[in-house]
């Protein structure tokens, strides 16, 4: 059972879901509009929104333009939606055919940095949403990208000169910003990007939302129909029965470790870095083989072989069905791909040698099943955890590897909390977790690992502004982050009677199951969030991430007896 203290969370009982007042007032205002069955004019939503002070648009309703926040926009959205005038929102396909919009005849879109299924009505998008998460990243997204097209229209308009520049140099000239960020948008839009430049000198930007409504039990239906296909396959494979270790992660890292796909291709990817990699990859192949680098080779050839396999997917879920790994696409709301790995169909011969020794033997004769998804948005994690639990009689271990902004580390770092405080619930948790910094010291060639941290899961990237951030530093919370809170939510209801608590403080020390989180840092608050919002990590955020991956896999292995402490 969980033990409930009577400290009160961070943010007390004055504060808006724990937030600050200008952050409270901004969601309220959108989810209150939200409930309208008409369309509204998002230019509604942009005094709260500048009001906000998001620390990730601080730039927001100044003359001069954020191009770093735009660029973080423009990357979660569609391309479509440079011409769009009214976004759709709903939950299932039925409400689509009930306001009479057939998506079977739109064709679909995805955006580059956020998994989400969008359609596209000439210049009316449909978009399904998988959880409230969504919406509160959505609408901030759109509101932003709106303010700045606007912004960068009205500085196009005002230069004086005959023709849009299209250079990067010119524009950061004329316009303002860096020629950097001109660059990335550049290489966002590609082709259409002179295009595109006239047209926002020539077009404002006025969007309109229509939400065709949305419940919390249509969020678990858009679960459980994600769960479905997944059950079935494990049912179909001969794995549903077995004991499960659930992990939230990505679908690059699990499977690269348990594989050997791509140590067996290393000639043939290493020739492709060599020939047509980025220049950091080259260099740091280069230093690697002359011994001038601390960094992984099996890193640089995972992160290779990541490159190679997205432009050919149905090569890379061949590979891996060869050597026992099951890959299950998404086909509706909730975009979250999944594999499945018996570690009695795995090969001892295939596996990273950073594992250490692996007992043939001993794998053989496990009977458990690991259940890895890419990391979900939000409070779909509660939705999915719930929904996996439900199905899945023994659930050995819950693991969470994800991405957080970092109050008081560096880029690359990788952070373990023993508190989380979650601001969907208003409830902070106090976890036991199964890692410590010495689980993946040794695997941590570039960053730092920090352990007995407290994380915050806050309810949206751009719902955050430097008060907000500031409160939480000061409570001696450093991770930021999304997915952590509703995970520990769902935990807590396979330990407990109740539903999860609202406002209140919890022990997770005594729970039923082996849990650990882990997150590593990739961007920092404080420095506008560039690093990842406008940017990504590169190969050198792979040290961190696979840090992370080994010391779970590893775990699991130690726990199947399979490897010892070493």
């Amino acid at each position: 059972m969980t033990e409930r203290f009577a400290t009160p969370p961070p943010g007390g009982t004055d504060r808006t879901y724990g937030l600050s007042d200008e952050v409270g007032l901004y969601h309220r205002t959108y989810t209150t509009l939200l409930r309208s069955t008409g369309e509204t004019r998002l230019k509604v939503l942009e005094p709260s929104h500048v009001a906000m002070g998001s620390s990730l648009h601080p730039m927001a309703g100044r003359e001069e333009i954020d191009l770093g926040a735009f660029l973080y926009a423009v990357r979660r959205l569609p391309d479509a939606i440079a011409e769009a005038r009214l976004v759709v929102l709903g939950q299932e396909r039925t409400q689509f055919e009930a306001a009479g919009i057939d998506l079977g005849a739109w064709p679909p879109a995805e955006a580059p940095a956020r998994r989400r299924l969008w359609h596209v009505g000439g210049d009316t998008l449909a978009v399904l949403m998988a959880s409230s998460s969504d919406v509160d990243d959505l609408v901030p997204t759109l509101v932003a990208f709106q303010i700045e097209w606007n912004t960068i229209r009205a500085h196009l308009r005002g230069s004086g000169r005959a023709e849009v520049p299209v250079l990067p140099a010119e524009l950061a000239e004329a316009v303002g910003g860096t020629e950097d960020d001109w660059t990335r948008l550049q290489e966002s839009w590609g082709a259409q990007f002179e295009d595109r430049l006239r047209g926002m000198r020539d077009r404002r930007c006025d969007l309109r939302l229509r939400s065709l409504g949305m419940n919390y039990v249509g969020y678990a239906r858009v679960t459980r129909d994600w769960w479905r296909p997944v059950s079935a396959a494990m049912t179909k494979a001969d794995l549903h029965e077995r004991p499960v270790y659930f992990v939230s992660s990505n679908t690059h890292a699990l499977v690269n470790l348990v594989s050997g796909i791509a140590r067996q291709n290393a000639d043939g990817l290493l020739r492709e870095v060599e020939r047509h990699g980025p220049d950091d990859l080259r260099q740091e192949l280069v230093r690697i083989r002359e011994g001038r680098s601390d960094g992984s080779l099996e890193n640089l050839l995972y992160f290779a072989a990541r490159g190679a396999f997205e432009r050919h997917p149905e090569e890379r879920i061949a590979a891996e069905s060869r050597v026992g790994v099951l890959d299950l696409l998404p086909q509706g709301a909730l975009r979250v791909p999944a594999q499945v790995m018996a570690l009695d169909r795995l090969d001892v011969e295939h596996l990273d040698p950073r594992l250490g020794d692996v007992d043939a033997a001993a794998l053989r004769a496990s009977d458990a099943v690991i259940v890895n998804i890419d990391y979900p948005l939000g409070s779909s994690a509660y939705n999915i955890l719930r929904e996996v639990a439900v199905d899945v009689s023994r659930l050995r271990g819950v693991y969470v590897l994800g991405k957080a902004a970092t109050l008081n580390a560096d880029v690359g770092d990788v952070m373990i909390s023993g508190v989380v405080h979650d601001e969907h619930t208003r409830t902070t948790y106090w976890l036991d977790n199964a890692f410590a910094v010495e689980d993946l010291q040794q695997d941590l060639r570039y960053g730092t690992g920090l352990d007995n941290q407290k994380a915050v899961t806050v309810r949206s990237t751009f719902l955050q502004n430097r008060d907000h951030l500031d409160f939480y530093y000061r409570e001696a919370y450093t991770v930021v982050e999304m997915e952590a809170g509703p995970f520990c939510a769902a935990v807590h209801e396979l330990a407990d009677a109740d539903r999860h608590p609202v406002g209140d403080a919890v022990s997770l020390t005594r729970v039923p199951l082996d849990f650990g989180v882990i997150h590593y840092a990739s961007d920092t608050p404080y420095t506008q969030a560039r690093t990842l919002g406008a940017r990504g990590l590169s190969f050198f955020g792979m040290d961190s991430t696979y840090a992370g991956s080994l010391a779970i896999l590893r775990r699991i292995l130690r726990l199947e007896g399979a490897v010892g402490r070493g």
